[in-house]
C-alpha cells in the first residue's frame, strides 16, 4: 500500500465529475487506483453536459463543442468503445452577411475557405492561406507545452530542461517569419494582430473574436493573440479535424463516455454528493466531509473545482500561509459569458438560406459580430457593469446535424453571449435575465428576421447561474481569466503551477490549472500523471514547489 495515509482509506477522492475530474479518475483507475468521484450535482459533466430545454427538446447546456478536446486522451481511454460518436460538420465556422452582404464559411479545406472569403476581398483571399498556414506551425510548435507540467521556477528538473529543449529545437526549425510572428504575437492585441493581415472587417472580427473567447478583454486589449494561439496550440492535437467537433448526443455524451470509461477502469462516481470540506491533519489532506456529513478518508484529494473554491471554500484557512491566500484572492476569476438557449420550431433563415444550403451552412459554428468596432463597444458596455445590448454572439445549432435533438423539423440553438459581467453596477441577474435574453433575440433577428416566430422556449443561463449551479466562482467559464499573467508558470499563481499544493496530497485538475479552460480534457491528464508520479514514488505530494520567497515575486 502506498504510503500515503494509515489506515484503509480510498485511494483517492476526486472532487467534481467535471470532463477534467472524469479524465483524471479514467488514468488513475487505468494505473490501479481506485478513485472516487464526487460530484454534488445528479448528472455528471460539469459544464459539458446536455440536459432537457423543453419537452422533446435537448441541448448542450453550456458548452457546446468538443472540437478542442484531444485525441489521445480519446484514444488512451477507449472512448469510441464507451458509446462516443462524433460528427463532422462540412462548414466550420459561418457567418451571414447583412444589407445582402454575402456569408463567409470556413471549412476544414483552406483552399475552399479561401475562395469564400475571395467574395469580399480577393487581397484577404490571397492573405488567408498564409496566416493559416503560419498560425498552424506555431501551434505544432506549441503543443508540447500543453502536456508539459511546467517546471518549478528556480530548479527545473533535467526532464523538464529536455522538455523546453526540446521546444527551443522546434522554435529554431520555425521561419524567420515564423519566429519573427511567434515571438511578436503573443503580447498583441488581437486586433492589432487580425488588421495587419486582413483589410476586411468582417474577417478582422471573425480573426479577433478566437482571442476573446471567455476573457474579460475586447479585441484592442493587450495579450488577447495569446489566447488565439493557445487555441492554435490545442487544434493541432485535438479530435476535431482527423473526427469531427461535434457528439452525437451533444457534450454531454462525451462526459457520459468519459464516466462510462473511468467506471470500467474500476473508478467509482456518486452523484448528489456535494463536498463541504477537504479534511486536514498535519498539513496533509486525509480525506473530504460531505454537506450531508459524511466523512469519506482518502490517501489523496484531487479537486476538479477552480482554485478560488477549492482554497477559499474547501479548505479552512488556518492551513494556509497568508500570501498563498493573498495570490489566490487576487487570481482573477470574473466571469463575462452567458449562455441562451433556444427550442424552435424551424431552422431560421439566416443571411437568407434555406433548405439544404441552410443545413450545410449551420452545421457548425454561427459567428455574430460584424466588425472589430462592434466587438470592442460589446466590451465597452461589460467594463461598466452592464452587459451589452449588441453582443457578441458564437452559436451552434447542434440539431442540423443530430436531428434527435428535437422533434422532427424542430431544432435547438444554444448561444454563447459575450459581454455578460458577473457583477452588474445597476441590477442584478435575477432581474436582468430576461433583458439580456432579449437583446440575443433582438440581435440574432437582424441576421435572421423569421428568428422570432421559430421561437417555441428561450433559457438564460447567467453568471450567476454558472456559479450557483455549475460551480464556476464568479461564473467564469475557464476557472480563472486566460491571461499571459495567469497562465503556464503562472497558473494559477506562480510557484503552484505543478497540479500540487501547499497541502500534501491536495492537488487540483481543473481548468484552473494548466493549460487553461476549455473542452479539452488536457489538466486532468496532466494532473492524473502527477498524482501517479508522486503515488509511485511515495513522495506523497509533499515536497514544495519553490523554495525560498522569489515565489511569491
Amino acid at each position: 500500500m502506498s504510503p500515503f495515509v494509515s489506515g484503509n482509506p480510498r485511494d483517492a477522492v476526486i472532487v467534481g465529475g467535471g470532463h477534467n475530474g472524469l479524465v483524471a479518475a479514467a488514468y488513475m483507475a487505468r494505473a490501479g487506483l481506485r478513485p472516487l468521484v464526487l460530484e454534488r450535482r445528479e448528472v455528471v459533466g460539469g459544464a459539458a453536459v446536455t440536459e432537457q430545454l423543453h419537452p422533446g427538446f435537448r441541448v448542450p447546456t453550456l458548452a457546446h463543442s468538443a472540437e478542442l478536446f484531444q485525441e489521445f486522451i480519446v484514444r488512451d481511454l477507449g472512448l469510441m468503445r464507451h458509446g462516443l460518436e462524433l460528427l463532422r460538420p462540412p462548414v466550420r465556422l459561418f457567418a451571414p452577411g447583412l444589407d445582402g452582404a454575402p456569408p463567409i464559411r470556413f471549412t476544414d479545406d483552406p483552399a475552399r475557405t479561401a475562395q469564400e472569403i475571395s467574395a469580399i476581398s480577393a487581397r484577404d483571399a490571397g492573405q488567408y492561406a498564409e496566416y493559416n498556414a503560419s498560425l498552424s506551425r506555431i501551434g505544432r510548435l506549441l503543443a508540447p507545452l500543453l502536456t508539459m507540467t511546467p517546471p518549478p521556477v528556480g530548479r527545473p528538473g533535467t526532464a523538464d530542461l529536455w522538455k523546453l529543449l526540446g521546444v527551443g529545437r522546434g522554435f529554431r526549425g520555425l521561419s524567420k517569419k515564423d519566429a519573427y510572428r511567434l515571438l511578436r504575437w503573443g503580447p498583441m492585441a488581437v486586433a492589432d494582430l487580425a488588421s495587419e493581415w486582413f483589410e476586411n472587417e468582417r474577417l478582422r472580427a471573425l480573426v479577433a473574436a478566437r482571442g476573446i473567447l471567455g476573457t474579460f478583454g475586447g479585441p484592442w486589449s493587450a495579450g488577447t493573440s495569446a489566447n488565439l494561439l493557445l487555441q492554435a496550440a490545442e487544434e493541432s492535437r485535438s479530435m476535431g479535424p482527423a473526427r469531427g467537433s461535434f457528439v452525437k448526443g451533444g457534450v454531454g455524451a462525451l462526459t457520459a463516455a468519459l464516466a462510462s470509461a473511468a467506471k470500467g477502469f474500476g473508478a467509482e462516481i456518486r452523484t448528489g454528493a456535494e463536498v463541504a470540506q477537504v479534511r486536514i491533519e498535519k498539513g496533509r489532506a486525509t480525506g473530504v466531509v460531505l454537506s450531508s456529513g459524511e466523512e469519506i478518508a482518502a490517501r489523496v484529494v484531487v479537486s476538479n473545482a477552480d482554485p478560488k473554491r477549492t482554497f477559499l471554500g474547501l479548505v479552512d484557512p488556518m492551513h494556509l500561509d497568508p500570501d498563498f491566500l493573498m495570490r489566490i484572492r487576487n487570481y482573477r476569476c470574473f466571469g463575462i459569458a452567458a449562455k441562451v438557449n433556444f427550442a424552435l420550431s424551424g431552422l431560421p433563415r439566416f443571411g437568407g438560406l434555406a433548405g439544404s444550403d441552410a443545413e450545410t451552412s449551420l452545421s457548425g459554428a454561427l459567428h455574430i459580430g460584424p466588425d472589430v468596432d462592434y466587438l470592442e463597444r460589446a466590451f465597452d458596455a461589460a467594463k461598466y457593469g452592464r452587459f451589452s445590448p449588441e453582443p457578441y454572439v458564437r452559436a451552434t445549432i447542434p440539431s442540423v446535424l443530430d436531428p434527435a435533438l428535437a422533434p422532427s423539423g424542430a431544432h435547438v440553438l444554444s448561444a454563447y453571449v459575450q459581454y455578460a459581467p458577473y457583477e452588474l453596477e445597476k441590477s442584478d441577474w435575477e432581474i436582468a435575465a430576461e433583458p439580456l435574453g432579449d437583446a440575443v433575440t433582438a440581435t440574432l433577428t437582424r441576421y435572421a428576421p423569421d428568428f422570432p416566430g421559430l421561437v417555441v422556449h428561450r433559457q438564460v443561463v447567467t453568471p450567476r447561474d454558472l456559479e450557483s449551479v455549475y460551480g464556476l466562482t464568479g461564473g467564469h467559464i475557464f476557472h480563472g481569466e486566460h491571461a499571459l499573467d495567469q497562465l503556464f508558470l503562472m497558473r494559477p499563481i506562480l510557484g503552484w503551477a505543478r497540479y500540487r499544493t501547499p497541502i500534501a496530497g491536495l492537488y487540483l485538475c481543473g481548468a484552473g490549472t494548466h493549460p487553461g479552460g476549455g473542452l479539452t480534457g488536457l489538466p486532468g491528464a496532466n494532473a492524473s500523471r502527477e498524482v501517479l508520479r508522486d503515488w509511485k514514488s511515495g513522495r506523497r505530494g509533499e515536497r514544495r514547489e519553490n523554495s525560498g520567497r522569489a515565489e511569491s515575486a
